[in-house]
């Protein structure tokens, strides 16, 4: 089969590798649509992990043979397929915080070498016990495009959940790319004030359609006044990061009222540095969180919000790409321009 294998060095190149045997309780899935994220691009891009990898893991497509013993899905079965899941048993299972869990943190998807989520890929061997809790069925009519959201929007809704918004709240978000305007979805959704920020025009104008109130440039709005202004002068109630750049958590601070929660999303590198006064967040009562990956315990939710068609979900996909085109989507994805947003990956066919 054709995959787009790292191979060190910030290269990805297309090879034909063989397709992965399949063992008792295992899937092989035909990859027919998978998202490119920024945590993989990171990988690639400061070659975090070792080579030969495959990465990719906002994974959809359909099963073609299932292992010994697996009862829940058969061949033809269209499905999204998480890489983690966790052991729902040790210390952090049962504190609920499962991104901790040393299972969780093992990937249970490859298309062959170091696991590593395999979505860049023809096809995808799904381990036993991403099999028992990691897949989902997608129902009839649902494309694969819109399928392979079901991870990402989960890791969204997962921090929604735990920032709590309540109807008529102010929250800002920084940053729309893809994932900023999924959170802008889930909290226009619960019917909180939304005001967002970007240094695209193009991804400002996408905000409000997906239920931003309004949308500014960061570096030339100023965000303390303009939100101070639509809160009687206090600033926003929490705060989502939803981009990583110099500054941005000291900005997120600033445009907050004291006793803000500001959560932390995009913030996933060891080599990230935040300095802020203490005083922000001791005097003035504000909480700092942060919130990373998918839970378990929202898989359901997020696959049905995906697929019942509520979000506008589609209007986040710029373009489609073969796994020839992979480099240039990845291009795309690091270094966006006036109209890109999210990358699909389709590797049985090629670019539309």
């Amino acid at each position: 089969m054709r995959a787009a294998v790292y191979e060190g060095n910030r290269t990805v190149r297309v090879q034909s590798i063989p397709v992965p045997p399949v063992g008792p309780g295992e899937l092989l899935v035909r990859v027919e649509s998978c998202g490119i994220c920024h945590t993989d691009l990171k990988k690639i891009e400061y070659d975090l992990l070792p080579a030969p990898r495959v990465y990719g893991h906002e994974t959809a497509g359909t099963v073609v043979a299932a292992g010994r013993g697996v009862t829940a899905f058969a061949p033809g079965d269209r499905v999204v397929v998480f890489h983690h899941v966790p052991c729902l048993a040790c210390f952090y299972c049962r504190r609920k915080v499962y991104a901790q869990c040393e299972t969780y943190k093992k990937v249970g998807v490859t298309a062959g070498f170091e696991p590593a989520g395999g979505g860049f890929a023809e096809y995808v061997r799904v381990m036993d016990w991403i099999v028992a809790r990691g897949v989902e069925k997608i129902p009839d009519g649902v494309p694969f495009d819109r399928a392979c959201f079901v991870e990402p929007l989960n890791t969204c809704l997962k921090a929604v959940v735990q920032l709590d918004p309540q109807p008529g709240d102010t929250v800002a978000v920084l940053g729309q790319g893809p994932i900023g305007l999924l959170f802008t979805m889930l909290l226009h959704r619960r019917g909180a004030a939304t005001y967002a920020t970007d240094t695209l025009p193009f991804r400002r104008e996408l905000s409000v359609r997906c239920g931003a109130r309004e949308a500014w440039d960061p570096r030339s709005a100023d965000l303390r006044r303009r939100l101070g202004e639509r809160t009687e002068g206090r600033g926003a109630d929490q705060v989502i990061i939803a981009a990583s750049a110099p500054g941005i958590v000291e900005q997120a601070v600033a445009c907050s009222r004291p006793g803000a929660r500001i959560l932390l999303f995009a913030q996933t590198s060891d080599r990230e540095r935040i300095e802020l006064s203490g005083g922000s967040i001791c005097k003035e009562e504000r909480a700092l969180i942060g919130c990373y990956s998918a839970s378990i315990d929202l898989q359901s939710e997020a696959a049905n919000l995906v697929f019942n068609g509520q979000l506008p979900i589609e209007a986040l996909i710029s373009h489609r790409v073969s796994l020839e085109e992979i480099g240039r989507g990845f291009q795309m994805a690091l270094r966006p321009d006036g109209q890109s947003m999210k990358i699909i990956v389709r590797p049985q066919r090629c670019s539309q």
